[in-house]
């Protein structure tokens, strides 16, 4: 068993281990990643070179195999400010205590800064929201675990400090978050449920879009069931099990299926064009993929309960389902 750290300051940011027996033979990076200073072994090993770590009062490497009696003191360093302007963004906040944030994310909000984006994301927005920041690989920003498309809404969690973030990041990895979208696609489906079990890449030709026609595919499983058939549209309930990038937008469209409004895999003359004049209003109502996260399911990771949060359908493809519905209605009745 290691020691708990016999010394630290106000703010626990020093520390100071004695080697037992039964950690002799242990790199030095892995004992501090396993120990009680909530850090992983990149960021140990990270600390190590930068030398805010001294073995026997000597710097030394991340591969270093400790011995029993051996040393180990250092500090943690303060996190930096991140390079980003906080933004006072308007943010639907579904839940918050000092490990995670929850919040309910509109569509056309980017999740973070890039190149095209530099301002007005989700991250901004964070960044001038949570006054509680701990840091995240000993930087000061929201912890991102996973994304959601610029134009798909729904919920996200975020976390606020390391363990949090390295807690969540596991669950994801793991598959043992559960993720629920709805989603509105083009066509009848012939079954009521089924599974898409194919891999997603690159495409090969258009960089900007995912395949599942790629020798370089990774793993993606998507499942889904049919909530309501409307006319020439379907409304989905869909548990992705693997989180790729436009992994439900790729599967459907794969099937013949794509969103509605899907600019990217729903274009024109593939299937998901509408011809129909009283389709093409309804379609108007919206300006984006017609895909929402409804609902999320993880363990807190503090306190390892599992909790739920749930979006309620957005107004934008609220009015599209009424839409569909009273064309429905028209059919049927004449």
């Amino acid at each position: 068993m290691m020691e708990k750290p016999s010394k630290r300051n106000e703010t626990g940011k020093q520390f100071r281990f004695t080697v037992a027996e039964e950690d002799q033979g242990r790199r030095l990076d892995q004992f501090l990643s396993e120990a009680d200073l909530n850090i992983s072994r990149s960021q140990a090993k990270n600390l190590i070179e930068r030398r805010f770590v001294l073995l026997n009062q000597k710097p030394t490497k991340p591969s270093a195999r400790l011995k029993a009696g051996d040393m180990i003191a250092g500090s943690l360093p303060e996190p930096q400010p991140l390079s980003l302007e906080p933004e006072p963004l308007p943010l639907s906040v579904l839940y918050e205590d000092p490990s995670i944030i929850v919040v309910d994310k509109p569509p056309g909000m980017v999740v973070h800064p890039a190149a095209g984006a530099p301002s007005g994301t989700l991250v901004n927005a964070l960044l001038h929201h949570c006054k509680d920041l701990a840091g995240i690989n000993g930087v000061l920003r929201p912890g991102i675990v996973h994304r959601l498309d610029k134009d798909t809404s729904g919920v996200m969690v975020i976390a606020k400090d390391d363990k949090a973030y390295q807690e969540l990041t596991k669950q994801f990895k793991n598959r043992t978050v559960k993720k629920v979208y709805l989603a509105i696609a083009y066509g009848h489906f012939g079954e009521a449920e089924g599974l898409i079990d194919s891999p997603i890449g690159r495409h090969p030709v258009e960089r900007k879009r995912m395949s599942t026609r790629t020798k370089k595919g990774r793993t993606a499983i998507t499942r889904w069931r049919v909530l309501e058939s409307l006319n020439n549209y379907t409304l989905l309930e869909i548990l992705p099990e693997t989180g790729r990038t436009h992994q439900i937008r790729v599967h459907l469209s794969s099937m013949g299926h794509p969103l509605l409004g899907d600019p990217l895999y729903g274009r024109k003359g593939r299937p998901g064009s509408i011809h129909e004049p009283l389709l093409k209003e309804c379609a108007k109502r919206i300006n984006r993929q017609a895909l929402h996260a409804h609902r999320l399911t993880i363990d807190h990771p503090r306190t390892g309960e599992k909790i739920q949060f749930l979006s309620p359908v957005p107004q934008d493809m609220q009015e599209v389902l009424e839409c569909l519905r009273s064309l429905n209605r028209k059919v049927s009745f004449g």
